[in-house]
């Protein structure tokens, strides 16, 4: 095989994406292990999950309710976390909640109710408040300057687990400046956030190590695993 017909394994992305993230936790005196990987896997079919799943993958975000449900139900036997990381309409607040473990884009007091009070029995939803660190009117999340009423209105729900920020940034915006005023949002709503107050859920394929840079314990890669959405 020439090198120009080769073409890297899903399990070769994830070894590298491990030590990519492993060299930026180094880099930033930060521990092995601190940063959790979410393999986006939107768009991608249960065969290539299964198949990053064997490679150590133990956690997958989707985009989509209706592409997700056939995939978690094919995969129920990895016992695999599932995070949801697109936006959520109200029709759509039980089904996420039977279904998902995380759930990373809650912006509004309804949304959180409606999961909220649409648990199963005995289930407890971790979940972060989307900022839009970058006030984006084209971007979905809470202003900044929105994100401690929002906690205040949500944080005693009896079957959520407020745990943390999510953001997804601007296109222009310089990543690390980016993160790290999410950071310092996250630092300063710390004294009046439920515990456990954790999670900084932020960078993608292309900016992650500046996510762990600033803090970061989620990255959600997706491109660097599975490659291009056609």
């Amino acid at each position: 095989m020439s090198l120009q017909s080769f073409s890297p394994s899903i399990a070769d992305n994830v070894r590298a994406v491990r030590r990519r993230i492993e060299a930026a936790e180094h880099a930033s005196g930060r521990q092995r292990g601190d940063v959790r990987l979410v393999a986006v896997s939107k768009g991608k079919s249960a065969e290539l999950i299964r198949e990053a799943a064997r490679a150590g993958c133990t956690d997958f975000g989707e985009n989509y309710l209706q592409d997700a449900l056939p995939k978690i139900h094919a995969l129920a036997d990895l016992n695999a976390a599932w995070h949801f990381i697109g936006a959520i309409q109200s029709n759509k607040t039980r089904a996420i909640a039977q279904h998902f473990h995380w759930v990373h884009t809650v912006s509004r007091a309804k949304i959180a109710a409606r999961l909220s009070a649409q648990c199963p029995p005995g289930k407890r939803l971790d979940v972060t408040l989307q900022v839009n660190i970058d006030q984006d009117p084209a971007k979905a999340g809470v202003d900044p300057d929105g994100v401690a009423g929002l906690l205040e209105d949500i944080g005693a729900l009896a079957n959520l687990r407020v745990r943390g920020l999510m953001t997804i940034l601007q296109r222009h915006t310089t990543p690390l400046d980016g993160y790290r005023r999410l950071a310092a949002l996250f630092t300063e709503l710390s004294a009046r956030a439920p515990r456990p107050w954790d999670t900084l859920s932020m960078g993608m394929s292309a900016d992650f190590h500046d996510a762990i840079a600033a803090g970061a314990t989620h990255v959600r890669i997706g491109t660097a695993i599975f490659g291009s959405r056609a």
